[in-house]
């Protein structure tokens, strides 16, 4: 009897211990809950731009809280900065690129099948919508490198998109001929053509990914949520502890027999 009881505390012992060790895989952000999502900001094909960046986002209801870090794009100049939503979710390919002005090219046109309309303007202030916004050179960040960060509301349809992983972070302006500035050896841009396609044509690209969200390293190189782990340590306890408790009734009522 005493043996079979150490075998039931050791096996108590060995659930509690997998309620603990366990690893839980935390996909952050519920369908309104906070989310976190990030991106590696790449080139766009045919853009003959070399540079690269990250993008960050925290998403509380329609809050975003954006942060962008960009290098190695034309200096002195503007960048237009978008969520871009409601496509694919993806860069666009090289195969995408069209002859415009006799270049092989890739405008934002050419790349709205894959990263979809515009979903917000990421402005250094004022307003930050889709409709006004797009294009207003004045109020977006400048320079071949920069940090952008800026808290912001987003209409229903965006934080729906971001939470879905459907969201694109694009960065706009190149120097495709090199000469240092915006010309207009791709022609006239196809937003708006009192500006040069090099202005509005997207540079950086990067699909928006969900992070694990208030996680932290498990022990089998996965992760695990704080809060479940403090539960599984509480269980675990109680199990150890329930399982000491009959084995020391059990021990004492052996020896008053």
């Amino acid at each position: 009897m005493k043996k079979k009881t150490v075998t039931s505390v050791a096996a108590l012992a060995a659930i509690a211990s997998g309620l603990v060790l366990a690893p839980t895989a935390f996909a952050g952000g519920a369908s309104h809950g906070d989310a976190e999502l990030h991106a590696m900001l790449s080139p766009v094909p045919t853009s003959k731009v070399t540079g690269s960046g990250t993008a960050m986002v925290h998403l509380k209801g329609n809050q975003a809280t954006v942060t962008i870090k960009a290098q190695g794009l034309l200096a002195g100049a503007p960048h237009a900065q978008h969520f871009h939503i409601a496509g694919k979710g993806q860069c666009p390919p090289a195969s995408a690129a069209k002859m415009h002005n006799g270049h092989l090219s890739l405008n934002t046109t050419d790349g709205l099948p894959f990263y979809g309309k515009i979903g917000a303007s990421l402005t250094t202030s004022g307003d930050t919508g889709a409709d006004h916004s797009a294009l207003a050179v004045e109020r977006f960040p400048m320079g071949a490198s920069y940090t952008y960060q800026r808290t912001i509301t987003v209409d229903d349809e965006t934080a729906k998109e971001l939470r879905a992983e459907n969201a694109v972070v694009v960065v706009h302006g190149i120097d495709f001929n090199g000469n240092g500035k915006y010309d207009n050896v791709l022609g006239a841009s196809d937003l708006d053509p009192k500006l040069p396609a090099e202005a509005t044509d997207p540079a950086l690209c990067g699909p928006l990914k969900m992070s694990p969200a208030g996680a932290v390293a498990g022990g089998m190189g996965g992760t695990q949520n704080a809060d479940t782990i403090a539960l599984s340590a509480a269980a675990a306890s109680g199990l150890l502890a329930a399982a000491g408790g009959a084995l020391y009734l059990r021990r004492r009522s052996s020896r008053q027999s």
